[in-house]
């Protein structure tokens, strides 16, 4: 009897103590209330949408007292609950009220973490976040929140859980409730599930930056006192021997080293450094060769630079085919018909050829003076060689006026370089005496021989 009655007594006990754990995660699915209460969810749900939030509770309550866990897939009454304890919490005066209401919110989010595990890590974050901003908790209590969030959530954590963690961590070191160990793990872990996110999480990968930011800058007052270069290497040293090809490892020891003040002569921050430099060159020549793979007319103007104007030739023409057959930027295909007109002209002697790329490429850019001026050069440049005496080599100047006058008519930009080259070439005008044999009249208009074929108004010197 005495063994009947412990059993049972054993029993009992643990049915009161199991009770809880599955009155807080129970569904309506098998309830005879289940009518009831879907239409209480629904009810409620209607006033949340407008945050009318006294009007939902009295349905919510009911919901969530007959069924805390909904239908067993949604964690609604937990999440909407907050909502509206937060809301009592945020307007009640009564501090025994509000004790109340923050208890019920972490209530609320301990049963969802038990009811739902799939949503544990970001349920942890979130109370962590709550626990700083709203209700205002212990700083011991919701470090305690913080770092269960973070050992969940591995590099599932949410990016919420950052900036009350830092904060706590920087005023329990400075009040020395925490260690410098404890704070350099907490510094190193957050930034570690931050850069994890930055690179893999594409959804969020915006918020989880901005949020390292500011967690840095809240850890940065008290960096100094928790790094320390023999710290680091100690730490690193092991991790870059055992990997001695990983480039990802590399970079970030390199850079973590020097951040934390390593002399850079120092024997492994300077052998970091060698081969750190050798695979960013690497790096930013294979992105430079995709880059002007993608963008020829771009590679085009790199290679004019360096002084081979046959292949840039090549890469313009790619690239105006390219854009012509893509994005039509009108101000891409000016510049590149431009470079093409500089090279014909200036390297290649091609006069004809390069005064149409110049016309095309003020076609594409009106109110640009440069193609203009390019013309004039090439009038000036050839004009003792046109036709087949003074007079005529006389009329191509003209025409380089013309097209130096029209330039800085059009854009004040080069206005100062077209008239310097107006007052250079203007003591080379027709000579009126050798005009008035030729029976030509100032203001005759006379067509330039040669290439040039312009028609120009006469004037004398």
């Amino acid at each position: 009897m005495k063994k009947l009655l412990k059993t049972s007594l054993l029993i009992l006990l643990f049915a009161a103590f199991a009770a809880p754990a599955f009155s807080q995660c129970e569904t309506w699915n098998k309830s005879p209330d289940k009518d009831a209460l879907e239409e209480a969810h629904v009810l409620y749900r209607q006033f949340i949408k407008t945050e009318d939030y006294d009007q939902a509770f009295p349905y919510w309550e009911k919901a969530y007292k007959g069924a805390p866990a909904a239908d067993g897939q949604r964690s609604s009454h937990y999440v909407d609950g907050r909502k509206i304890y937060i809301s009592k919490f945020k307007k009640e005066k009564d501090e025994a009220k509000k004790k109340e209401y923050a208890n019920m919110i972490l209530r609320l989010f301990d049963e969802q973490v038990q009811c739902y595990p799939d949503e544990k890590a970001l349920t942890l974050g979130l109370k962590t976040y709550e626990m700083f901003y709203t209700l205002n908790s212990p700083y011991s209590e919701n470090l305690k929140a913080a770092q269960e969030a973070v050992e969940v959530g591995g590099n599932k954590t949410s990016y919420v859980v950052f900036q009350p963690y830092a904060s706590i961590a920087v005023y329990q070191f400075k009040n020395k409730l925490m260690s410098a160990e404890e704070a350099r793990n907490a510094y190193l872990k957050l930034n570690e599930i931050a850069d994890y996110n930055i690179a893999n999480n594409k959804e969020y990968s915006a918020y989880y930056q901005q949020a390292k930011d500011a967690m840095n800058g809240t850890f940065a007052q008290i960096e100094s006192e928790i790094f320390d270069c023999a710290y680091f290497k100690k730490k690193f040293e092991p991790e870059y021997r055992a990997h001695p090809d990983s480039t990802e490892m590399l970079k970030y020891f390199y850079n973590r080293l020097v951040q934390q003040g390593c002399p850079d002569d120092d024997p492994l921050v300077l052998e970091m450094k060698v081969r750190y430099e050798k695979i960013i060159e690497a790096e930013n020549a294979a992105k430079l060769a995709q880059y002007y793979a993608e963008n020829p007319g771009d590679h085009g103007i790199a290679l004019f630079k360096d002084g081979k104007y046959n292949e840039a030739l090549e890469k313009f023409e790619a690239g105006i085919a390219k854009e012509k057959a893509g994005a039509n930027d009108s101000e891409k295909l000016a510049n590149y018909y431009f470079y093409m007109a500089s090279i014909e002209f200036r390297q290649l002697n091609r006069y004809s050829a390069a005064r149409e790329d110049a016309r095309t490429a003020a076609r594409y850019k009106p109110n640009w003076g440069q193609p203009y001026m390019l013309i004039g050069d090439m009038y000036a440049s050839t004009s003792s060689s046109c036709g087949n005496d003074n007079f005529d080599a006389q009329l191509a100047v003209l025409a380089a006026i013309d097209k130096y006058a029209y330039a800085k008519s059009i854009d004040s930009s080069v206005a100062g370089d077209a008239n310097s080259k107006i007052g250079r070439y203007n003591g080379f005008l027709p000579n009126k005496e050798e005009a008035f044999m030729r029976k030509v009249n100032e203001g005759d208009s006379m067509t330039v021989p040669c290439w040039i074929g312009e028609t120009v108004r006469v004037r004398f010197q």
